[in-house]
């Protein structure tokens, strides 16, 4: 049990985005081909593929957060001692928290209110609770992610070790 957890708190990001990259190239694959060979559309294809690059999008922040892949300036860390470069890691991290936890707030309050008045998306009849829990879902796990790397950074820190800088885009 304790491996699969370590397996799933390491991959689980990787794995959500390939059932929703699936989910949205099949539906549009399937959506294309009716459209140009039977002549015939359906609203609900466009709001599976909508939701679904959504919840790619926020899962996908999520997984750039543990890698360490999201998009900064980082020409001074090269110049930096192991301790500062910990230090400024640290520094950013709890800057993206606080981003974090505070659109995470303002993100269930916008979920609150559409359970609240029911909403339902076009197409699909499927209350938008589903599709609005994205983005809280997204911030929860760049939340977790960013407590990781902030423990993981200050045992570095601690150690006078090197702290992980991102993982290479082709690893």
């Amino acid at each position: 049990m304790q491996n699969f957890l370590k397996v799933l708190n390491k991959n689980i990001e990787k794995w959500l985005l390939l059932v929703f990259y699936i989910m949205l190239v099949s539906t549009m694959a399937i959506e294309v081909l009716r459209r140009e060979v039977f002549s015939y559309s359906s609203i609900w294809g466009e709001e599976i593929v909508r939701y679904s690059f959504i919840y790619l999008a926020w899962i996908g922040a999520a997984a750039a957060f543990r890698d360490r892949a999201h998009i900064r300036i980082d020409v001074i860390m090269h110049y930096l001692a192991p301790k500062w470069k910990s230090l400024l890691y640290m520094f950013g991290d709890l800057i993206s928290l606080a981003v974090a936890c505070i659109a995470l707030y303002w993100s269930f309050e916008t979920v609150l209110v559409s359970a609240k008045f029911g909403s339902v998306s076009h197409g699909l009849r499927i209350s938008m609770v589903w599709f609005l829990c994205a983005i809280p879902i997204g911030f929860s796990l760049i939340t977790i992610r960013l407590i990781q790397s902030l423990i993981h950074d200050f045992k570095a820190f601690k150690a006078g070790r090197e702290v992980f800088e991102g993982s290479a885009l082709f690893e």
